[in-house]
């Protein structure tokens, strides 16, 4: 079961890499492929998408087909696959959410930035969240490059995003927000952002935004930085002090970017109304050797309708399979997965569901050929449970029967070639459909 960019990667990898024929069926949960190249990456990243390409190609060549809508533990069980099939490699990437543990998180108006970017972004899955952009102030919690994404998406010109295949009702309800400030909360200092400098950099072109830079841990110009301090520190530091030394002349909106701040807990009554955050300071830890944050006993409220949490995607359990609840993942070796240790023949991971969540696309490659290398180790050396499996034809069969709303590879074309259609007439990339019943119906146009 695959889940592209990963999957894509991977995809790739076993066909350039085999020494004998070789089939590979995908099974997607959606109708669509992708994965989080369609449901993750922001719209107005449109390069970023250029690997469906990758996929395209893969695609045409003979032994692979994509089986979408099929979900494992529905439709499907861990046990037949590994029946069916000489190898399960599984990438199905981040679908839970860490919590920040604090009082008043369920709160309506609070999310986390998965779902807040899955809901922009039309996944099926969070198409129908009721997003209320009605306040003044959002309050983002944690500052990678997801925090980054979500900051610029509530403050980019709209006319910018009627140029994206952002969802449509998501594209309505920014038209209509009143959001005029975004505070991005890190609890560490401005050396430990886990964002990308590009990523950074992005926030500062942005027309009509003034960016805030608040903290007194940043260094001056000319002040050494860390003596160990990396290159991508550095540039992100620098950019840091050329937003701090900016005029802030007023725009319509502004985000302010604030370290060494925690949150401690969320205020309201039926929603949230605001957000009581404590003031960090750093410490040095010497049992790890590291600067940790520490709270200074300051606290102060943040009124704020809106609170979204970047602070890490989490794996989910499939039934059936190994996994690790404290680190969200599948446990592995060098892609295989482990069963208390021992290997489990012919089951692999990559991907998220392999190493965490964390890298950038870009990073599924290593990850993939990884993953690929033990695959064919194992195949080579006869370690693969290869007695009964089922032929191609007949796991078609079996699947078709499991689920008749079953997406091949055709009626996702009819679907991207629907979507596309539609976004030219408008000057958009594409206008998605954004639940699984309209999908479904599109794919079957092309019967």
């Amino acid at each position: 079961m695959l889940e592209p960019p990963a999957g894509t990667y991977l995809d790739g990898r076993l066909v350039n890499l085999a020494t004998c024929p070789v089939e590979v069926d995908v099974l997607e949960r959606l109708p669509t492929p992708w994965g989080l190249i369609r449901g993750g990456v922001a719209p107005d990243h449109p390069e970023k998408k250029a690997i469906t390409r990758v996929f395209d190609e893969v695609v045409r060549r003979p032994g692979f087909r994509f089986f979408g809508n099929v979900e494992v533990g529905r439709d499907v069980l861990p046990q037949e696959l590994s029946a069916w099939y000489d190898a399960v490699i599984y990438a199905v990437g981040a679908a839970g959410d860490t919590h920040m543990g604090i009082e008043g998180e369920d709160l309506p108006g609070c999310y986390s930035a998965r779902e807040f970017v899955a809901w922009y972004n039309g996944h099926p899955d969070h198409s129908d969240l009721d997003i209320d952009l009605s306040v003044e102030r959002a309050v983002v919690i944690g500052n990678g490059n997801v925090a980054m994404d979500v900051a610029r998406i509530l403050t980019t010109p709209i006319d910018v995003l009627e140029r994206t295949d952002i969802a449509d009702y998501a594209l309505a309800a920014l038209r209509a927000s009143r959001v005029r400030e975004v505070i991005v909360l890190g609890r560490r200092g401005h050396l430990h952002g886990a964002f990308n400098n590009p990523e950074l950099e992005e926030l500062g072109e942005l027309p009509g935004v003034d960016i805030v830079v608040e903290g007194e841990d940043l260094p001056g110009d000319g002040e050494v930085v860390l003596d160990d301090a990396d290159a991508a520190t550095l540039r992100k530091v620098d950019t840091l002090r050329r937003y701090a030394h900016r005029p802030i002349v007023g725009h319509p909106r502004r985000i302010v970017l604030r370290f060494l701040t925690s949150p401690v807990e969320l205020l309201g009554h039926d929603r949230v109304e605001g957000l009581l955050a404590s003031r960090n300071h750093l410490e040095h830890d010497p049992a790890t050797g590291r600067l940790r944050a520490r709270p200074t006993g300051e606290e102060a409220v943040i009124d704020a309708g809106l609170v979204l949490r970047a602070i890490g995607y989490f794996g989910t359990p499939i039934a059936g399979l190994p996994f690790d609840d404290h680190k969200g993942v599948i446990p592995s070796a060098d892609g295989r997965v482990l069963d208390h240790g021992t290997p489990v023949p012919g089951t692999y991971v990559t991907g998220w569901v392999k190493r965490g969540p964390n890298g950038i696309i870009g990073t599924n490659k290593k990850c993939a050929r990884d993953t690929v290398r033990s695959f064919w180790a194992d195949a080579h050396a006869g370690r693969l449970p290869r007695a009964d499996t089922v032929d191609a034809p007949t796991v078609r069969e079996i699947v078709k029967q499991r689920q008749p709303a079953l997406v091949e590879y055709d009626g996702w074309k009819a679907i991207d070639h629907h979507e596309r259609q539609s976004g030219q007439v408008l000057g958009r990339p594409r206008i998605k459909l954004t639940n699984t019943t309209d999908l479904v119906a599109q794919a079957r146009c092309h019967q």
